[in-house]
């Protein structure tokens, strides 16, 4: 044991003294997380209001069957007319930023007779096409002008009904003789951790992976790449103890990537949750204690996978370039299973709890909803051991082999 101390100690110091280490264990997970967040965040609101409260020109045309829209339209600020576009032009209108959106009013259709032939008083009814861009993720086009459309058909439904002497109260159980009334189970943290919970482990995850990457290339194939490697496994020390020293290093640096990260998103929730509104502050100052203890408890056995993968890599390498360009297909193989979470129908069960990164990112997004099934942690955490002491087995038989150690 000591001699792994000594090999501990000794590669700690020499990985700390890496600025690109340093950069992946401190700086990003410190300062360039919470800054996308709150760049996110602020993004995300200011599109959103940006995209309510904007005016919106358009084009109408026959508005004189239906005058009571141009005059809506007309009278508020939100809106602003533009007459010199020709109806057929209206898509390329559109799509060249001209205008918002086009109506064309069509109609009336004609009116719906009864038995004898007459109307019984409903009225002609109109159809507004509504020309837009709707490849806009952005766009509150429809939505805005859907609301002017819709307050005018009531109104105008409301006068008809009343001309036929049927009173306000008994129109609304005419309209809708039978209401749906919807009363949802869930709170609101399941609502909204549904989706924070399904990005917040996929963040941490990628963190975890990037925090160990650097430190593994370092410690095998920089090493070789540096001549220094030799000197190291002439000292008289067993190589199993080499090996432990090296993947404690890496172990530790992934483990400090992600607690850093955790950190840093502790702090920026804590500090959002005051400026946050309505739900969504309620759900940042839900996540208690023993929450963030959880969570980060889930990225142990995580760091310790990703401390072996990576370290076998490196000891396969000739030099450090190469063991970078071996870690890409790994990449692949921590992002898909870190993002499956994202998927809908991908949910918590004892099959995905044996399923390596998947069953983390999923216990994180439950811990994070505060739905989780706590009998389930202990697979979890026991079949992430479990793959984790594997990949560290192979890594030190890989490290034994001369072949691989030392080959051309």
């Amino acid at each position: 044991m000591r001699d792994i101390w000594v090999i501990f100690r000794k590669e700690l110091r020499e990985v700390l003294r890496d600025r690109r280490t340093l950069m992946f264990m401190l700086a990003l997970p410190l300062l360039v997380m919470p800054l996308l967040l709150e760049i996110g965040v602020r993004f995300a609101v200011d599109a959103q209001r940006t995209a309510m409260s904007e005016t919106l020109r358009y084009s109408l045309w026959q508005g004189e069957a239906l005058p009571a829209l141009g005059q809506a339209l007309g009278e508020s600020p939100a809106f602003e007319r533009v007459d010199d576009i020709a109806r057929a032009e209206v898509a390329e209108a559109v799509a060249a930023g001209r205008i918002d959106f086009g109506l064309v009013v069509e109609g009336p259709a004609p009116a719906v007779a009864d038995a004898d032939g007459a109307d019984g008083g409903a009225g002609p009814q109109h159809q507004v096409l509504l020309f837009y861009d709707n490849a806009s993720q952005n766009s509150k086009v429809a939505e805005r002008v859907g609301a002017v459309v819709s307050a005018l058909s009531e109104a105008e439904r409301t006068r008809r009904l009343t001309a036929l002497g049927i009173e306000r109260t008994a129109q609304s159980h005419l309209l809708t003789p039978v209401l749906l009334v919807e009363r949802g189970t869930a709170d609101m943290r399941a609502i909204l951790g549904e989706l924070l919970g399904s990005m917040l482990p996929y963040l941490l995850i990628i963190f975890c992976y990037y925090g160990a990457l650097y430190p593994a290339a370092d410690l095998a194939a920089g090493e070789k790449e540096r001549g220094t490697l030799e000197t190291l496994l002439l000292a008289p020390v067993s190589r199993l103890h080499i090996v432990l020293g090296k993947y404690l290093v890496v172990f530790v640096a992934a483990v400090a990537a992600a607690a850093l990260t955790m950190l840093s998103l502790g702090v920026w929730g804590a500090y959002k949750a005051s400026s946050l509104e309505g739900a969504l502050g309620a759900v940042v100052a839900s996540l208690g204690a023993l929450d963030l203890v959880l969570i980060a408890l889930m990225f142990v056995p995580a760091a310790a996978l990703f401390a072996a993968l990576l370290l076998s890599v490196s000891v396969y390498a000739r030099n450090f370039k190469e063991a970078q360009s071996y870690a890409v297909p790994l990449n692949f193989l921590v992002i898909l299973p870190a993002a499956l979470p994202l998927l809908p129908g991908v949910e918590m069960s004892w099959g995905w709890a044996m399923v390596p990164i998947t069953n983390i990112a999923l216990a994180v997004k439950e811990l994070v909803k505060g739905t989780m099934d706590y009998a389930m942690l202990s697979a979890i955490l026991g079949s992430s051991v479990v793959l984790a002491g594997v990949c560290l087995g192979f890594c030190t038989w890989w490290f034994r082999r001369e072949t691989v150690l030392f080959r051309v």
